[in-house]
């Protein structure tokens, strides 16, 4: 039954609304834990519980207006990612990364495109659909390693892809999105194409920026408390003003920690930032179960479970081929795959941005297969994720550094 039923005021529903998310969150976690899945897992499935086509308990205006916890979500982590974009750590290793990433970005964009054409889908929609295959949401695969506390090279290998995956998708999409207007006829649209771009390209410098004035707004003399509300103060007007230029906060907020980071930042702000965020996570996991459009999930039909199944084997072959061009370990190799199953965040935003370019019932077509698989692969991608670290020796690492210490 809908809160809004109850008679209750709009503050009242709203406050009560994020608490009955909050528990869902947590409740959900005890039974989930008990089959030793993430906490991720139990946050999304809450959410579905408690949505519009299960319990229906949250009414639609407020999952509405909760939009803005995706991009604060998205913030803090990515500000948090960058504290492995250390220059000092990628010396000898960011080549190797890049490498990685394009191998099982591209990879995973060719499958996509070439399983549509063969189901008889229009050059157009083949080629933006695999460009928005090539994200990865970094989000839960970032949120069970630190449940876990994994650590060691596999994970900041993992880290690292991840956070440039997003960027690869960006300038595949841009560029597949010029070819299919030049194929149609039409010129080449700044509006659709190039501003997206060039407001990233603002954000991620505007991110560097912030990342420095950063450096100087909390110096070890500040409290802890002063610095934690002066970094939150920045993060979040930084995402303001993504948001504001209708681009994902992502990447600006990643260059912001790594400017940060590379500065001589103090290491101790990230662990603040990473103790202050539990609720906000759980918010952002949650909500995403309750948006999960079930009808949806029919509408997609052969189409989305093709896109579904061929873009995790397009990140699994691009992977391990990558990994082992580099010279990477056989268990980065093998495993690193599992951990770039999600996707979500940007791949949104983006199927938006096809749905504008294609005709109606094609450009629906690919929203709808974007929205309903990006739930679907973070409902299994934390447990694929959990698997990759655990074979991976990651959990092994994590136990060593424990007895070091």
């Amino acid at each position: 039954m809908l809160l809004s039923g109850w008679g209750l005021g709009h503050n009242a529903e709203i406050i009560i609304s994020i608490a009955v998310i909050l528990l869902a969150g947590f409740l959900m976690t005890r039974l989930t834990k008990k089959i030793k899945l993430p906490d991720v897992t139990a946050y999304i499935t809450a959410g579905i519980v408690i949505g519009p086509y299960a319990l229906n308990l949250i009414p639609q205006e407020i999952i509405t207006g909760l939009d803005f916890v995706t991009d604060v979500a998205l913030a803090f982590i990515a500000f948090g990612t960058g504290q492995y974009f250390r220059l000092d750590a990628l010396r000898g290793r960011a080549g190797k990364v890049a490498v990685i990433t394009l191998f099982e970005s591209l990879l995973a964009a060719a499958a996509v495109t070439l399983t549509m054409l063969a189901l008889g889908f229009s050059l157009s929609f083949s080629l933006l659909l695999g460009a928005i295959g090539c994200a990865t949401a970094p989000a839960s695969t970032m949120m069970t390693i630190r449940q876990y506390k994994a650590r060691g090279e596999f994970v900041d290998t993992v880290l690292q892809v991840v956070a440039l995956d997003d960027a690869v998708s960006l300038i595949a999409f841009s560029i597949c999105a010029a070819v299919c207007g030049a194929m149609e006829g039409g010129a080449f649209s700044f509006e659709l194409v190039g501003r997206p771009v060039l407001y990233n390209i603002v954000g991620v410098a505007l991110g560097a920026l912030g990342g420095w004035a950063l450096k100087w707004l909390v110096p070890e003399r500040r409290s802890r408390d002063n610095r934690l509300i002066l970094a939150i103060a920045v993060i979040l007007a930084l995402t303001g003003i993504c948001s504001g230029m209708g681009v994902s906060p992502l990447l600006a907020c990643m260059a912001m920690g790594t400017a940060y980071a590379n500065t001589g930042g103090n290491a101790e702000l990230f662990r603040q930032i990473y103790h202050f965020t539990p609720p906000i996570m759980t918010l952002f996991f949650v909500l995403s179960g309750l948006r999960l459009e079930v009808p949806a999930l029919r509408a997609a039909g052969l189409a989305g479970i093709a896109y579904f199944a061929v873009r995790v084997l397009g990140k699994f072959a691009g992977a391990a081929l990558g990994a082992r061009i580099t010279g990477e370990p056989p268990r980065t190799q093998r495993f690193l795959g599992l951990t770039l199953v999600p996707q979500a965040g940007v791949s949104i935003g983006l199927a938006a941005l096809g749905q504008r370019m294609l005709p109606d019932t094609i450009g629906t077509l690919l929203n709808v297969i974007i929205l309903s698989s990006a739930v679907l692969y973070e409902m299994i991608g934390p447990a694929c994720a959990k698997l990759g670290l655990q074979l991976a020796g990651a959990f092994a690492a994590q136990e060593e550094a424990k007895k070091e210490e």
